[in-house]
């Protein structure tokens, strides 16, 4: 049963679009490299990873940034790296998204954090770290704070989000937070170590439930006792509230006026816990910054949460994600079927980090008749998971002329959806798919047998990755066209 404020909340979402984020922290790059096992190494009872792909994205508070973008949010985000191949790479990736003013420092004796993972199939074997913990230099450390005091002004709200890689010590993030607080803007903060007197005069830190017992020395096994210690680092701090992420309990928030708000975890399907916190943080900040009550922020935290930890690999929430989530009160792994263009990447790029071969098709899918349903089910059979590319309306019309499509598109988005042979749906404007199919690059493009192989969109792309094309019979008889015509004679 959907919840009549989650409906209101689920509502206003779009709202969390218009905000703008000054972010500050320890970026670093995730690198998963991933294979398959199928022997243990005879030079020590290890198993041998056969290297098949690599993957790079921006981590720590990098992915706080992929985080807010996913929302929708404009972000002026401040951090520091190192004058290597890793900084660089961090710096390319910032520097391409349209939505993000950067300012990544470089100082040149200090290595960019990496944390490599090696996965086969759904299981991590292996993490390595590469990194420089420690401070940066006073002069960098005069820059961010002069950089957050220029940018504070034009925020809605300041996140800082701490790895302890030494960013935001020796006084940088009291500097951040006052030239914050000198701006009238909030401060949320995701801290690290055992000394929290460095986010004095912040509004919200968001820490688990480890390091709260850390920072405050005090039992935090029970709910009452998570309140306490809670309550003891509020009044040191003199917060606002604090938010405690307690993993499969969910989370707890707790208002300087004495509110207490208990939120049981989301998730139906735990696969990887990679990053949810840094969700919560990008999802609560900008909630916040978007003038939501900090309860109604953490409820959305709390949501988002239970979307990323049912995908594999460090992953963001989608504000259509968390719309829909919100209306349909699931958010059990793969239960939300029709996605935009970034998130149904999203929900690709986490498919095969499972291994799974990823089939497309496409059309207008106009009043679905049997034939569809049998080409859609021979489709799936070739393939793990399923995405359907559906022409938008705009897109028909131009195919087929203007009386049709007969459905609108979220209405035919929504019958092929109801069915369990399709996965995934994309609504696409162009008159051919061979942009998103590029962009999903599918293992298997599967069409029907009245094309040809070379008149089938995508196919050179296809092969030429490795992947397949499938012509498939079609069932004679049926033709929407056909249809439309019988009906208006």
């Amino acid at each position: 049963m959907v919840q009549a404020a989650d409906a209101v909340l689920a509502n206003r979402v779009e709202d969390i679009a218009k905000v703008r984020v000054l972010c500050v922290g320890d970026v670093m790059l995730d690198r998963y490299i991933y294979g398959s096992v199928e022997r243990i190494s005879p030079e020590a009872p290890i198993p041998v990873l056969r290297i098949q792909r690599e993957s790079d994205m921006l981590g720590g508070a990098g992915n706080v940034l992929r985080n807010l973008l996913a929302l929708g949010t404009e972000v002026c985000f401040l951090s520091v790296v190192g004058d290597d191949p890793a900084g660089r790479e961090i710096q390319a990736i910032i520097a391409a998204e349209e939505r993000v003013e950067p300012h990544v420092l470089t100082e040149r004796a200090r290595t960019t954090p990496i944390k490599t993972r090696y996965v086969a199939g759904q299981q991590q074997l292996l993490r390595a770290d590469r990194e420089t913990v420690a401070p940066i230099s006073e002069a960098l450390r005069e820059d961010l704070i002069h950089l957050a005091r220029s940018a504070a002004v034009e925020q809605s709200v300041v996140v800082l989000s701490d790895y302890d890689k030494g960013v935001l010590r020796q006084g940088v993030a009291g500097g951040v937070i006052a030239a914050a607080r000198a701006a009238g803007r909030t401060v949320i903060v995701d801290p690290k170590g055992t000394d929290y007197s460095r986010y004095r005069g912040a509004n919200v830190l968001t820490p688990n439930r480890r390091e709260l017992a850390e920072a405050t020395e005090m039992p935090v096994g029970t709910a009452e006792e998570i309140v306490q210690a809670a309550r003891r680092l509020i009044g040191r701090l003199d917060l606002d509230a604090l938010l405690v992420t307690r993993s499969q309990d969910g989370m707890t928030l707790v208002e300087r006026g004495g509110a207490v708000h208990h939120l049981p975890a989301e998730a139906r399907e735990v696969f990887d816990v990679s990053g949810a916190g840094d969700t919560v943080l990008a999802v609560f900040a900008a909630a916040v910054g978007a003038g939501f009550p900090l309860p109604d922020a953490a409820r959305l935290g709390n949501v988002a949460a239970g979307l990323v930890v049912g995908k594999i690999g460090t992953a963001v929430a989608h504000s259509v994600e968390l719309a829909r989530a919100l209306r349909a009160g699931e958010v059990g792994r793969g239960g939300i079927k029709t996605l935009p263009f970034a998130a149904a990447l999203d929900r690709v790029q986490g498919w095969r980090q499972e291994g799974l071969t990823v089939g497309f098709t496409n059309g207008c899918f106009d009043l679905l008749h049997p034939g569809h349903i049998a080409m859609l089910k021979a489709a799936r059979a070739t393939c793990q998971r399923l995405v359907v590319g559906l022409n938008s309306d705009a897109s028909v019309a131009r195919l087929k002329g203007p009386n049709r499509p007969v459905q609108g598109e979220d209405a035919r988005a929504t019958v092929l959806a109801s069915l369990a042979d399709v996965d995934l749906v994309v609504i696409f404007g162009e008159d051919t798919p061979q942009t998103l199919i590029e962009a999903l690059r599918p293992d298997v493009l599967v069409k029907g047998s009245d094309y040809t192989l070379d008149q089938v969109v995508g196919a050179d792309f296809v092969q030429s990755t490795g992947g397949r094309v499938v012509l498939i019979d079609l069932v004679p008889g049926f033709s929407t066209t056909a249809t439309v015509a019988k009906l208006a004679g």
